[in-house]
């Protein structure tokens, strides 16, 4: 196999499609050893949407793909994404569909395109070759990936279709009428005379039922179909189709009474669950009388009808926002040694600017220089789960294996990112915590690191207008203007490196959005006006952030309120091996299938004073 950027699913056999549609094996045989383009997100509507091309394998699961990118500026963003783990979904566009039922059994895919979120379990990239000629060395390898796919089929005209099935348009009622006006006319006696001698009665029976009927309706015309106003209930059926109706069908008192009584009984629980059971256990009983011939599974279905799912497939998932976790561990810079050492030299101190010299004077040694020195080792962070094999045959909607993995590796994402950003939460001690001596947490870093800053609104106020800003300012006003002004002071003495983004508590977000003036109008109309206000490249709502303190001593807790960082100056290290890895094991005696992600890293600012914590002390 020749050189390529990543590979995957294109499709996956005997899944749902969002569209009820569920593709078979070899429906794209065909295309076999064919290349076909590679799209973002299905749009045709501009050359820079082209990425590169796929080659398609057919295999026994599904169609396999391998891809290579353009060496375009939309083609190398694109690869920077898929490495980097921020799309990780594929998605098919086919026509020429030929179904059976909802089975699709042939097709053409017409382009394979990158998406940002899958539909159905099955498609996905599981394989980015990180550790090519071209690759970024910084970059870490991901060995085995997986992740929700997106199969969406685009079908061809319907029009198309037809005229490829050979379909005349007509349907079979015209068909049948063009059909009759080509033969000849004959008369209801000519029909009757070709009949034999059997037919002809059953023919002279049924009519004569039907007119019976008839009669019966005439005589009832005038009066009310109401039980209550003692009115007669007339059923119309057609006389042709006497298996379908079957009148007067009822238990009798003895069967009621069983039945009844099951489902009083705990283990039965439902009158369904003992109707079912009444009849399994009946059955030589029920032959015998009215209920002969009976569909008691349909009756039932009317009598009880199943629940049915809103949105088929896999359910869906109730998730905190995981747009911040995506910025943080694609931002951070990786290295590939998981052992980090950070060494600087504080060269600020007045003792060594350089001197003047003068005739006949000694010159002085200018001092020494302060150096900083700190190591970070790694840890190893996992995520286990298991499930039971009955389960996942038993589940045919939707793929529970790779539904759980998903589930599995944003939740390692996202407890990596806020170890990062916050630290894990645990008690020291803990066996599972993540300790601040491997993954460093930005919030509680040393000061050389970061910068701790006390929002005070007392000042602010009385920088706004005196003692009578309340007056003429909101409270909200006031709040988002102390957070403003402390944030740019801070900045006064920060030294990371390019712009930084503030990631903050959703609600510090609303409540200086919502700052008003003296006449109601908004002073900051969008999040990105806010982001200009503060100097900073993105805003980032981080819902974990709420209610989080931290304790400088006794008396002196400090509620935080947002962290201003560029996630470049800060280090994650990961050497080949401790990548994030996908472990699977089938466990005999308990007939469970267990799932291992696991990851060995460490992680630390690496540079002096290059991020802001943001922090209000309490009763503040």
């Amino acid at each position: 196999m020749a050189m390529y950027d990543f590979s995957g699913w294109a499709t996956r056999n005997d899944l749902q499609c969002a569209d009820g549609r569920i593709i078979r094996k070899d429906a794209f045989k065909q295309q076999n050893g064919e290349t076909v383009s590679l799209v973002w997100n299905h749009q045709h509507n501009s050359q820079d949407n082209v990425l590169g091309h796929a080659l398609l394998e057919n295999r026994d699961e599904g169609v396999y793909a391998y891809c290579t990118f353009n060496d375009t500026e939309s083609g190398q963003t694109a690869k920077k994404l898929v490495q980097h783990g921020d799309v990780v979904s594929l998605s098919i566009w086919a026509n020429q569909l030929q179904q059976n039922g909802r089975d699709v059994v042939h097709g053409i895919i017409g382009e394979l395109s990158l998406v940002l979120a899958g539909a159905n379990p099955g498609a996905f990239i599981d394989t980015v070759m990180a550790h090519g000629a071209d690759a970024d060395p910084n970059q870490i390898e991901e060995l085995t990936v997986s992740y929700y796919e997106n199969i969406m089929l685009y079908h061809s005209d319907e029009a198309n279709e037809k005229e490829k099935k050979g379909e005349t348009g007509m349907n079979e009622d015209e068909e049948k009428s063009k059909q009759l006006k080509n033969d000849k006319e004959k008369t209801i006696g000519d029909v009757i005379n070709s009949l034999t001698k059997e037919q002809k009665k059953l023919v002279y029976a049924l009519v004569g039922e039907a007119l019976e009927e008839i009669e019966n309706t005439d005589d009832n015309e005038d009066e009310e179909d109401d039980d209550s106003k003692g009115g007669k209930t007339i059923m119309k059926h057609n006389v042709f189709d006497q298996d379908s109706v079957r009148e007067n069908i009822f238990l009798s008192h003895a069967d009621q009474e069983g039945i009844i009584s099951l489902a009083k009984q705990n283990s039965v629980g439902t009158l369904r669950t003992a109707l079912k059971i009444y009849a399994e256990n009946n059955k030589n009983i029920l032959a015998h009388s009215n209920m002969e011939g009976m569909d008691l599974s349909n009756s039932l279905d009317a009598l009880f009808p199943d629940f049915r799912d809103v949105h088929p497939g896999a359910p869906e998932r109730i998730i905190r926002d995981q747009g911040w976790v995506s910025a943080v561990m694609s931002k951070a810079y990786k290295t590939p040694f998981s052992r980090i050492r950070t060494r600087q030299l504080d060269a600020r101190d007045e003792k060594l600017r350089a001197r003047g010299f003068k005739k006949g004077k000694k010159k002085a040694d200018r001092g020494s220089m302060k150096l900083y020195n700190r190591t970070t080792d790694p840890q190893t962070v996992f995520v286990k789960d298991k499930l039971n094999r009955d389960d996942i045959v038993d589940i045919v909607d939707f793929d529970v294996a790779a539904y759980i993995y998903q589930d599995m590796r944003e939740k390692l994402n996202e407890e990596i990112a806020i170890a990062v950003m916050v630290g894990d939460g645990r008690e020291s001690g803990e066996d599972e915590k993540i300790d601040e001596t491997h993954i460093r947490p930005i919030w509680q870093d040393d000061d050389y690191f970061t910068i701790h800053v006390d929002v005070n609104i007392k000042e602010a106020k009385k920088e706004l207008q005196g003692t009578s800003t309340e007056v003429n300012f909101s409270e909200n006003y006031i709040y988002a203007e102390a957070i403003i002004r402390a944030a740019l002071y801070a900045r006064e003495e920060y030294k990371g490196s390019g712009t930084p983004d503030f990631y903050c508590t959703p609600h510090l977000v609303n409540v200086m959005l919502l700052a008003r003036d003296l006449n109601g109008r908004r002073i900051y109309d969008t999040v990105e006006d806010l982001a200009k206000a503060l100097n900073v490249g993105n805003i980032y709502a981080v819902e974990q952030f709420e209610g989080l303190e931290r304790d400088e001593g006794v008396s002196n807790k400090k509620t935080l309120l947002g962290l201003f960082v560029n996630m470049a100056d800060y280090t994650i290290g990961c050497t080949k091996g401790g990548e994030i890895t996908r472990f699977n094991q089938f466990d005999i005696d308990f007939n469970q299938e267990k799932y291992l992600l696991e990851t060995r890293l460490s992680g630390a600012l690496t540079r002096y004073h290059s991020a802001i914590a943001l922090e209000m002390p309490l009763g503040e």
